[in-house]
């Protein structure tokens, strides 16, 4: 049998500090930010965000096919949070929800991004990161991972698995089970 060389999983990035970044973000890049906290899209979804693809009444957003990695659309229901992060915006520009001085934000990784990370002393991560931040707190909260899967559009249940790892709560049920063990049946005491 061949030796094969087993490489060792990346180590999950670290949750988002959030309260120390938003003290350091400019102004113009905290609806942004909530915005993909609270909906998981990627950055080019988020940063060419349009009025047309939003139904506030509904609060639903969507990405169009064309947009999307899946090349499927994607529909977005809208909590409390990227609700406040887009009305925030309304009226300052016409097409366009995510603006600076007027124009579209285009990178909303930019230099702003970088500085604010560095200035709250946040290593190693990135916008992409919030996407990745997005599916574990919705699994804190208990949100199973099929509707992650599908809310996120990622193409299977492993990728979300991959960032949503920090809930536990249905495997509680069964934490106790090695207690039901007879502690004389333990393996020094059965040679």
């Amino acid at each position: 049998m061949p030796d094969i060389e087993m490489l060792k999983e990346p180590e999950p990035r670290v949750t988002l500090e959030k309260e120390r970044l938003f003290k350091e973000l400019p102004e113009h890049l905290k609806s942004i930010v909530t915005f993909a906290l609270a909906t998981g899209l990627k950055r080019a979804n988020v940063a060419g965000l349009k009025w047309s693809q939003i139904d506030l009444s509904r609060r639903i957003a969507w990405i169009f096919a064309t947009q999307a990695k899946s090349s499927k659309p994607i529909g977005i229901p809208l909590n409390d949070e990227a609700m406040s992060a887009i009305l925030s915006q309304r009226s300052k520009h016409k097409t366009n929800v995510f603006t600076y001085n007027g124009k579209p934000i285009k990178n909303p990784a930019g230099t702003a991004w970088k500085k604010a990370l560095k200035r709250a002393k946040i290593e190693n991560y990135t916008f992409h990161d919030n996407r990745h931040t997005w599916p574990t707190n919705y699994t804190v909260q208990g949100t199973p991972t099929r509707q992650l899967t599908e809310l996120g559009d990622w193409s299977s249940e492993k990728m979300v698995k991959r960032y949503a790892h920090m809930n536990v709560d249905h495997l509680k049920q069964y934490a106790a089970n090695s207690a039901q063990f007879d502690t004389k049946l333990t393996p020094a005491k059965l040679q």
